[in-house]
């Protein structure tokens, strides 16, 4: 985006947002013009731990759906605005609440592991969230008498297994753009830079995480990149995280890693938001994430579950 066209609407936003007391909350995952303008960058931890705590009268959240309806079951006398109410999630779509039901009443010992990237509707059917960050925290503070049942993502359920050595049930999805990194093709980025770490998030196949140096969630991906001696890192997570990256980590250098189809990955869910859409969406207070307070009610309880073992 030029300059100037960027300059200009930074002046927008900024107005709209002292105008009507917004907070803007961003994933790591959004458009670097997004990421420059927002009042908060992060995880969804993190994102979670700002929209909780916000003092502001309207979350403007740019991020995808399940994002933003976090936001508002934490917050459900704000209104919450996404930019785009077209931005979904391969996770989300992929466990659909009825179908989790059903299997649910399989098995009435079920403890209900659900990561973040889901619906409210499978929230509310969950007995506690988890994000990326916290995923081995969350499953370490099971009952120990329950039968673990992990949803949606089965790459971080197996991860987290890996991690804590406790079985658990995995639901058969993935993220779409996180299963296109392979074996093969991360090997030939080794190869070309011998000495730069391989960092990658958990939603990656096992093939990818045991060749990888470190596999952590993004906001991990940061503090491991700062701390570490290298002068160049290869990152396998959605392309956006390189902006942040680069602006926490200015000296160093950042490879997306390669999929078999190109030289990085990007999730068009999340490049759905633009900084107009995000000016627009703010001068007209729409669209705004709604939802019953039935749901709201049974989906906080899982949330706030896991803020407090996160706080620990």
């Amino acid at each position: 985006m030029p300059k100037e066209q960027f300059d200009a609407l930074s002046k927008e936003i900024i107005e709209l947002k002292k105008r009507h007391n917004m907070v803007i909350l961003a994933h790591n995952y959004q458009v670097p013009e997004i990421q420059d303008v927002a009042d908060y960058v992060g995880d969804s931890l993190g994102l979670a731990q700002q929209a909780e705590q916000t003092d502001a009268d309207i979350i403007v959240f740019a991020g995808v759906h399940f994002m933003a309806e976090t936001a508002k079951i934490l917050n459900p006398n704000k209104k919450v605005l996404l930019p785009d109410k077209d931005a979904g999630c391969s996770l989300e779509e992929s466990c659909p609440g009825e179908k989790l039901k059903a299997l649910q009443d399989t098995n009435p010992n079920f403890w209900t592991v659900a990561y973040i990237n889901c619906s409210a509707d499978v929230k509310a059917l969950s007995d506690v969230i988890c994000t990326s960050g916290n995923a081995k925290k969350i499953v370490d503070a099971c009952p120990a008498d329950r039968d673990l049942l992990f949803v949606p993502d089965e790459n971080l359920g197996s991860w987290v297994v890996e991690q804590t050595g406790r079985p658990m049930k995995l639901w058969e999805g993935n993220c779409y753009v996180h299963v296109e990194w392979t074996h093969e093709a991360i090997t030939r980025i080794r190869g070309e830079y011998p000495d730069a770490p391989i960092v990658a998030h958990p939603e990656c196949t096992k093939a990818v995480r045991m060749l990888a140096d470190e596999v952590c969630s993004t906001e991990k991906m940061v503090n491991y990149c700062r701390d570490s001696d290298a002068d160049a890192l290869i990152i396998a997570t959605e392309a956006g995280m390189l902006h942040r990256l680069q602006k926490e980590c200015p000296e160093k250098r950042f490879i997306p890693a390669p999929t078999e189809k190109c030289a990085c990955n990007e999730c068009h869910f999340m490049k759905m938001n633009t900084l107009e859409k995000l000016r627009d969406c703010m001068a007209s207070q729409g669209p705004e994430v709604e939802m019953t307070p039935e749901i709201i009610e049974r989906a906080k309880l899982p949330i706030q579950r896991m803020l407090e073992i996160s706080a620990r």
